[in-house]
């Protein structure tokens, strides 16, 4: 089997993101079970609980990510370090989710608005990466 050329103006391929989306997601969703089944709500297994969920969906949501980019490339073609921080949001958004929910604080509209802030930040980031990109 012949490697591919890498082209510097392309989204790295899903393939290349699944050794980490494999780790994360495993180390994840197993000590999120480990969690959820062998310890009882205390402070400390909560906050676990919410660390093993943000690893799980930031495996879970890599290989997703780096479809989204590859199938909708944009300028400059992010990096490894964008995808892993992009699926990271999601790793974030979710689990911060929960925890407004425990609390009984969360609202249809509050979900919206840490979604688009975070979309936001992410817009301007890659924004940013753009003003710098010199081909």
């Amino acid at each position: 089997m012949s490697q591919q050329p890498v082209n510097p103006n392309q989204s790295p391929s899903v393939r290349s993101v699944l050794p980490a989306a494999l780790f994360l997601g495993l180390t994840g969703w197993l000590g999120l079970a480990a969690v959820v089944l062998l310890t009882l709500p205390t402070v400390g297994p909560r906050w676990l609980f919410f660390f093993t969920s943000v690893l799980a969906i930031t495996g879970s949501a890599l290989p997703v990510v780096a479809f989204l980019n590859r199938r909708f490339p944009s300028t400059p073609a992010p990096t490894p370090g964008v995808l892993v921080r992009q699926a990271v949001w999601l790793g974030i958004y979710l689990p911060t989710l929960a925890w407004l929910q425990i609390g009984r604080v969360l609202t249809f509209a509050l979900a919206l608005l840490l979604a688009v802030g975070l979309i936001l930040i992410e817009w301007l980031l890659r924004l940013r990466e753009k003003s710098q990109w010199k081909p």
